[in-house]
């Protein structure tokens, strides 16, 4: 991967974070903070407690990373099953640019369906209730394997690497441009809940997915067609 491409994922996350990662991530740190974190407990208690929830998310990025760039690096028999992983990934980016507009509901579906899943509730109603800085990263590792169109975004490109290591990275890095937001929206979460600074975050993050999208799609066809690059 070139270096642009990797100042595109840390651009698209760390943009996207202050819209999609807010509105998705959000109710699980106001549901911690207001149950796990009392008000007398210091700046640096409660900065190592947000830090432990974002240690668990990136930790859960970076193995889903692991395994969706091993699963691609299966696929690489001959270039045309290469093309075909660039095509699947461009649609699913399209696809969640489109949710994050609000012009598709199938991610946002999917997010849904996942949350009300019996399991779901038990493994959080369990964590909620400790204390521990333990259950703080065992949260955030549970928030990193949600059903996400950001994180499905960033699976895609792992896939499309077609190697684990570059895979994990991948989603280590998008996992930690996304940490200052999440950080800040436990510090202040009345700033980082203005609905137009999120949604004008959210757009340009959507936009951004969706010519990256658009330009895996033009990628993967090449492998079929003679096309200019």
């Amino acid at each position: 991967m070139s270096s642009i491409e990797w100042w595109a994922i840390i651009t698209i996350a760390f943009a996207g974070s202050f819209g999609h990662c807010i509105g998705m991530c959000g109710g699980f740190i106001f549901a911690y903070s207001s149950t796990k974190i009392d008000a007398s407990m210091s700046r640096t208690s409660q900065l190592i407690r947000h830090s432990a929830y974002n240690l668990g998310r990136v930790s859960s990025y970076t193995l889903l990373g692991i395994f969706f760039g091993t699963l691609g690096s299966l696929f690489l028999i001959t270039p045309k099953f290469h093309g075909t992983l660039f095509l699947l990934a461009g649609a699913l980016m399209i696809i969640t640019a489109l949710g994050m507009l609000g012009i598709s509901s199938i991610i946002h579906s999917l997010e849904k369906s996942f949350s009300s899943m019996p399991l779901f509730k038990l493994l959080f109603s369990r964590l909620i209730r400790s204390k521990s800085i333990r259950s703080f990263f065992a949260l955030g590792m549970m928030n990193g394997f949600f059903p996400c169109g950001f994180v499905f975004f960033f699976a895609a490109k792992a896939a499309a690497s077609a190697s684990p290591l570059t895979g994990g990275a991948i989603m280590a890095v998008f996992g930690l441009a996304t940490v200052p937001a999440l950080l800040a929206l436990g510090q202040s979460i009345n700033f980082m809940r203005e609905i137009a600074f999120r949604s004008t975050m959210n757009r340009i993050a959507a936009l951004a997915i969706l010519v990256y999208g658009l330009y895996s799609v033009y990628y993967g066809l090449a492998y079929f067609f003679t096309l200019p690059m």
